[in-house]
């Protein structure tokens, strides 16, 4: 017998837990994280502070 369909808000929590993970698939490795770029417009105090050695060395 085929499997029937149960909507998602009758299946339990745990069934509809494995479904979501079943249609999510994977990253394969990668770090979603590393995928974000910085705000160039945020203020970065590294940033800041190698700028301010660089300024500083030129002269």
């Amino acid at each position: 017998m085929a499997n029937k369909y149960i909507p998602k808000d009758k299946m339990s929590k745990k069934k509809r837990r494995a479904e979501y993970a079943k249609r999510r698939g994977s990253w394969n490795g990668v770090s979603p994280e590393t995928r974000v770029m910085p705000n160039k417009k945020a203020y970065d105090r590294n940033r800041a502070r190698s700028q301010m050695r660089r300024e500083t060395q030129d002269v």
